[in-house]
């Protein structure tokens, strides 16, 4: 990579820290200042904490990302991206063509171990984003022809091979390229247990997975105005839990996953404010094209016309603040602006299911009662990641009511990494029920999830297939026109959504929405934050009230 970027940006000899930082909980004595801290609860603290990788995505991650990585833009209240002058001088497109953006970073920008936040973080994300398989939103960066440096790395210039509106939804969540592009492992072993380096006001003192603990310090080698608080406390805790330690005061702000009884139980305590808080993921269930059991249309129509939509929202979102985002759409999520509903009505349809199967050369034993093709039962594999809710308990949902209309099916649960860097490169999964994950730029989302993949033009690695395996070159023209701009996103989708309907590849359910429980005689500026940044991403300006 420093053949590639930099000729001016730095190179060292030197060994890099260790990647993984030791996690004990750090010694708190009762003598001394007194430290402000204040303390979340929330459902996991689990890794890993890649913000790029599909398998990784949770309320964690994004709020670890959004303290602790260097983003040339961030969502502003309104979601549109604006630039970050704690990091940026400036980023602004400088020549029409080839299309060239050009950014330029802060000298005093630097990671937690001094290296300069430089040239070779947007490479090295570039690169990593262009061809690893199960990363967010990826479209974007495959436009990309080339990253070059200038001024020691401290500037960066972005060439692209078309036109890309977007652009400033690229390069969130830099990862220090000079720990990582050499260390030992896979793209999979990115963050996976912490962060080896960080760029922000906060640095990690402690992350203990097995105690569900996460500890952010102020850090002192922040360029910037430093944070009100000595701390921030992420800790994991049962529903019940962390609602005693807000009646308590022990917690000052819960984050989670709530369904009718967790709402019921906040409301009970005195002076607590709540507030849905949608996550940038929509539920959905892909039913794959490439796969043998799949690729026929009609078998995949009966499979959509087998299943209760209603049902399956009203089992995964338990009537908590979900219950009010139903997906209607195949792209924009329900909290985004944009947003439009082209799904209408359920998509239970006995007759449909029964016929559609019948015209793909089905047909149902008169023992068994399951559909059959030349003796062979149609037998579908439905993944799921592993312990990720609400997926898995949708997946088996999916499963109990194909089973009503005779379509036999299993449902497995790997690791998250394994199901999307794996499993669903490798055409082994009829059905996902996974994530379709927005990263801020609609025209990039539509293109990641439902576009062909073209091989890239200098050779290289060719870039893998969306999670869906799907690939329609009668809507790549419209595909192409919305992210280079050449037409408007809302005209694009108005004539790609009902083509996806009718190819019965996705079924959107729901946006997940956690729930945010805030005492505010306690604390003050904890709020539910920017679309896409999180709760947390405002923790610079929090302030405890109460010390």
């Amino acid at each position: 990579m420093c053949a590639a970027v930099a000729s001016t940006a730095a190179c060292t000899n030197t060994p890099p820290p260790p990647l993984v930082p030791k996690t004990e909980a750090p010694v708190i004595t009762t003598t001394g200042p007194k430290v402000t801290e204040i303390v979340v609860g929330v459902d996991d603290v689990a890794g890993g904490y890649n913000p790029h990788a599909l398998s990784a995505q949770s309320p964690i991650t994004t709020a670890l990302s959004s303290l602790l990585l260097p983003s040339p833009f961030r969502p502003g209240p309104d979601g549109a991206p604006q630039l970050d002058r704690n990091l940026m001088v400036s980023a602004k497109v400088t020549k029409a063509d080839p299309f060239t953006v050009t950014y330029t970073i802060r000298k005093d920008a630097s990671w937690s171990d001094s290296a300069p936040v430089a040239a070779e973080d947007f490479y090295y994300l570039w690169q990593r984003m262009r061809t690893e398989p199960g990363v967010v939103d990826p479209a974007g960066y495959r436009l990309i022809n080339n990253v070059s440096a200038r001024e020691g790395g401290k500037v960066v210039e972005v060439a692209f091979g078309k036109p890309f509106p977007g652009w400033r939804s690229l390069f969130a969540n830099l990862l220090p390229a000079h720990l990582l592009k050499d260390a030992p492992g896979t793209w999979s072993n990115v963050l996976s247990t912490s962060f080896p380096a960080t760029a922000g006001p906060f640095q990690v003192s402690s992350l203990d997975e097995q105690r569900g603990q996460v500890i952010l310090e102020r850090s002192d080698r922040y360029w910037e105005v430093p944070t009100t608080l000595d701390r921030v406390v992420i800790r994991r805790s049962t529903h019940r839990a962390m609602t005693e330690a807000l009646s308590k005061g022990d917690n000052q702000a819960v984050l989670l996953r709530a369904d009718a009884s967790d709402v019921n139980l906040l409301k009970e305590i005195k002076d607590l404010t709540t507030k849905p808080v949608p996550r940038n993921e929509v539920v959905q269930v892909l039913l794959r094209p490439e796969t043998e059991q799949l690729k026929d249309l009609k078998t995949r129509k009966a499979i959509i016309a087998a299943l209760d939509r209603d049902a399956l929202i009203a089992s995964g979102t338990q009537s908590g603040p979900s219950a009010t985002y139903r997906a209607d759409s195949y792209v924009i999520p329900p909290s985004r602006s944009g947003y439009q509903a082209t799904i209408q009505g359920n998509t239970l349809n006995p007759v449909a299911a029964d016929q559609q199967l019948t015209e793909a050369g089905y047909a149902k034993n008169a023992l068994t009662g399951i559909w059959e093709k030349a003796g062979k039962p149609l037998k579908l594999k439905i993944a799921a990641p592993e312990k990720v809710e609400p997926y898995v308990g949708i997946a088996n949902r999916v499963k109990a009511q194909l089973a009503v209309r005779g379509i036999d099916s299993e449902v497995v649960t790997p690791n998250a990494e394994d199901l999307f860097s794996k499993q669903l490169v490798e055409k082994d999964v009829d059905i996902a029920v996974v994530p379709r994950v927005d990263a801020g730029d609609s025209a990039a989302g539509l293109a990641s999830a439902y576009g062909c993949v073209v091989d890239p033009p200098d050779g290289g690695t060719p870039s893998p297939q969306n999670p869906a395996g799907f690939c329609d070159p009668a809507i790549q023209t419209d595909i192409d026109a919305a992210l280079n701009g050449k037409v408007l996103l809302s005209d694009a989708l108005a004539r790609i959504e009902p083509q996806i309907q009718a190819q019965a590849v996705a079924l959107p359910l729901f946006q997940v929405v956690d729930l945010l429980g805030v005492l505010p005689t306690m604390v003050s500026g904890v709020d539910t934050g920017a679309p896409l940044a999180g709760v947390l991403s405002q923790a610079p300006e929090w302030r405890r009230l109460d010390k």
